[in-house]
C-alpha cells in the first residue's frame, strides 16, 4: 500500500456581484453569496446520470490495479492563495473560509454517482438541535447555550448502494398447533377436563426469490454505525445525479470502506429479509430456518452522498455528538447527564413519597 499526497483538481465558485465565494443554499437549487445575497441557479448537466456499477467488472478492474491508500491530497485556494492538505472531497479554505471542492481522481477513488442535497438550512438545524436539548431529561442547563457557540458542521456522508436478484434454497421446520384434552384436579378436589396447545414439527425445503434495490450501507467508520442507522429512512427518490455545486460550502468525507467489505454489510442485512420471506414461505403457526443458500446474481452497487448537520462539542472532558438528517429532521445523538437535576429529581421524589406516607399514616390514625 502506498499513500498519496497530490494535487488533485478542485472547483471554486466566485460571486459574479463581489467576488467572494459562493455555496450551496440548502433548500434551493442555487450557489448563493453569504455577503451580497447573489444567487447562481445549479444548471443541471444533461451528459450526467446516476449508473449502477456491476460489482464482478468493478473487482476485476480493480485486481489489474496496484493498491494505493487513499490520503491526504493538497488543495490551493483561489481566493487567498493558501495551500492546505485535507482528505475530504469537499471542505472550507481554513485561513479564509472559501468553499474548495475536489475533483475525485477515477483512478484512485470511486467517483459519486448521485447526492442528495441539503434541504434543511443551519438556522433550521440549530433549532432542531435545541428542541431536541430540550425533550432530554436531565441534560446540563448549560448545553443548549454550549452547543450554540460550538456551532454544526454541514456534512455529506458516502454511502454505498447495492442491488440484486437473489434465489434462496432454504431448509427448516413447520411447525403446527393441535389440541389434546387433559384432566386435571382442581383446588377443591375436583377432576376438571382443559384443552391443552401442542405443536407437530414436519420438516420443509423451499425457495424464495427476492430482488433488493438500493439497499444502503454507510461508506464511513469514524461515526457509530447503530447512530448513523438512526438517520433513516432518506427520501432516495429525491437524489440527483452527482455535481460538485452541492458539495459547494460543506464538507464531504470520502468513503472509508472499500465496495467489498460494504458488499459484505449489504448481504447481513438482505439475510435479515431473506430469513423473514423464508418463515413466510414455510407457513405454519411457528417456523425454523434451518439453514439458507443465497445466489447473489446481478449484483451492482454505487456511492451516494447524504446530507447530516454535525454538532460536536466538549463537555466534562469528553466529547459529544449530534447528527441530524438534513432532509428530514430527525435528530440522533447523545448527551451528558445533569448529576445536580438527577440529585434534586431523587431528592423531590424521596419528599413526596414522605408527603405520601405521612398523609396516609394520619388518615388512618384518624380512622382509628
Amino acid at each position: 500500500m502506498t499513500d498519496q499526497t497530490t494535487q488533485y483538481k478542485q472547483q471554486q465558485y466566485p460571486c459574479a456581484s463581489c467576488g467572494a465565494r459562493l455555496t450551496f443554499a440548502a433548500g434551493t437549487t442555487a450557489l448563493k453569496c453569504p455577503y451580497c445575497g447573489f444567487e447562481q441557479q445549479v444548471v443541471a448537466d444533461e451528459t450526467r446520470e446516476v449508473r449502477e456499477h456491476s460489482f464482478d467488472q468493478w473487482l476485476a478492474g480493480a485486481q489489474d490495479k496496484p493498491a494505493t491508500q487513499i490520503a491526504a491530497h493538497t488543495v490551493t485556494c483561489t481566493g487567498c492563495g493558501a495551500r492546505s492538505e485535507t482528505d475530504k472531497l469537499s471542505d472550507l479554505c481554513p485561513f479564509c473560509g472559501a468553499a474548495i471542492v475536489v475533483e475525485p481522481d477515477a483512478d484512485v477513488m470511486i467517483t459519486p454517482e448521485a447526492v442528495l442535497p441539503f434541504a434543511i438550512t443551519s438556522a433550521k438545524a440549530m433549532d432542531l438541535f435545541q428542541d431536541w436539548v430540550k425533550s432530554r431529561w436531565f441534560a446540563p442547563g448549560s448545553l443548549k447555550s454550549l452547543a450554540a457557540r460550538e456551532g454544526i458542521q454541514g456534512t455529506y456522508l458516502p454511502y454505498w448502494t447495492y442491488d440484486s436478484d437473489t434465489m434462496t434454497m432454504y431448509r427448516g421446520q413447520r411447525g403446527d398447533y393441535y389440541y389434546v384434552t387433559e384432566t386435571y384436579t382442581d383446588s377443591e378436589g375436583k377432576e376438571q377436563e382443559r384443552e391443552v396447545q401442542k405443536i407437530r414439527w414436519y420438516p420443509v425445503y423451499g425457495q424464495v426469490e427476492r430482488v433488493f434495490d438500493d439497499i444502503l450501507v454507510s461508506a464511513v467508520k469514524r461515526l457509530p454505525a447503530d447512530r448513523v442507522e438512526k438517520l433513516e429512512p432518506w427520501d432516495l427518490p429525491a437524489v440527483v445525479p452527482y455535481q460538485p455545486e452541492y458539495l459547494a460550502g460543506y464538507q464531504t468525507l470520502r468513503y472509508e470502506a472499500e465496495p467489498p467489505e460494504g458488499l459484505a454489510n449489504f448481504k447481513r442485512i438482505a439475510e435479515r429479509q431473506i430469513q423473514r420471506d423464508c418463515a413466510d414461505d414455510i407457513g405454519g403457526d411457528q417456523q425454523r430456518v434451518e439453514s439458507m443458500d443465497t445466489q447473489w446474481n446481478s449484483v451492482t452497487f454505487k456511492l451516494l452522498l447524504l446530507p447530516v448537520w454535525l454538532a460536536a462539542y466538549r463537555f466534562d472532558d469528553r466529547v459529544w455528538q449530534v447528527m441530524i438528517n438534513a432532509r428530514t429532521g430527525e435528530v440522533v445523538g447523545d448527551r451528558p447527564f445533569s448529576k445536580l437535576k438527577i440529585i434534586a429529581a431523587v431528592v423531590a421524589a424521596l419528599i413526596v413519597l414522605a408527603v405520601v406516607i405521612l398523609v396516609v399514616s394520619l388518615l388512618k390514625q384518624q380512622q382509628s
